[in-house]
């Protein structure tokens, strides 16, 4: 059964409407008309089942007949904020992440990045990534759409990042520590996981993570490109927390 999103809460025994590329992907591509069932999610994790009752190209009118607690979203709140990398590979660990589980994107620009974006290309692409976000959420059922925020400085992440956060951040220097074992510490309900571009992250970086309470961890003996260790990372981090076929979340 195929997934939709709405911005507004979901009742039971009412009227839903879908516009815009969800009415078209509904009419046009999967060809579905009054009678069929899709799911709707919306506010607060709640996930509908929903009849339609008129297709246009333009418009869905689905009846809501019955809902459900979501049961989609991991048992911690992870935040994967990623240095921005070369070419499109910044679609693919958003696609891949959102897939896995993680509640929020924040991209950044780090020391060593290569790529940087003026304000009008900056705020394309992170309209570009947000859609990546939502069409990937749809595919593996989420309960909610990940957040792709605006693209900030690795201070800024810091600065907004929530109270009582693990903040995690991937560095090959001086005796990290090994990630598994810091997950294995009574977990957190929030944590942050920093990811360098190409490059990595500078020494002042990591000293800046430091002051806001952050720990260096590492992943084990091999170098990895950025993409493999963000997903790597965040499929740890939610397999140790008691998700993707994980142990029940550690008090």
């Amino acid at each position: 059964m195929r997934r939709f999103f709405l911005a507004d809460a979901i009742e039971a025994s009412s009227l839903i409407q879908l516009s815009g590329q969800d009415a078209r992907h509904i009419s046009q591509v999967l060809r579905l008309g009054p009678g069929d069932v899709i799911e709707v999610a919306g506010l607060s994790g709640r996930v509908g089942v929903a009849r339609i009752e008129h297709v246009d190209n333009d418009h869905v009118t689905a009846y809501v007949e019955s809902l459900k607690t979501g049961g989609a979203e991991p048992p911690v709140s992870l935040i994967l904020a990623q240095g921005l990398p070369k070419a499109d590979k910044m679609e693919f660990i958003i696609q891949k992440a959102v897939e896995l589980g993680v509640c929020a994107i924040a991209p950044m620009v780090c020391e060593h990045s290569v790529v940087r974006y003026d304000a009008k290309k900056a705020a394309n692409r992170v309209e570009r990534w947000q859609s990546i976000a939502r069409e990937a959420a749809k595919q593996s059922k989420r309960d909610s759409i990940p957040t792709v925020a605006p693209i900030r400085e690795l201070k800024q992440v810091l600065q907004e990042c929530p109270d009582d956060t693990v903040i995690l951040m991937l560095y090959e220097g001086k005796t990290p520590v090994c990630l598994r074992e810091v997950l294995r510490q009574p977990s957190a309900a929030s944590y942050l996981l920093l990811i360098g571009p190409e490059g990595g992250f500078s020494q002042a970086e990591v000293e800046l993570c430091q002051q806001f309470g952050g720990q260096s961890v590492t992943l084990g003996p091999r170098i990895l490109r950025t993409e493999t260790a963000s997903l790597a990372a965040v499929s740890i981090v939610l397999y140790e927390l008691g998700d993707l076929g994980g142990l029940p979340c550690r008090e």
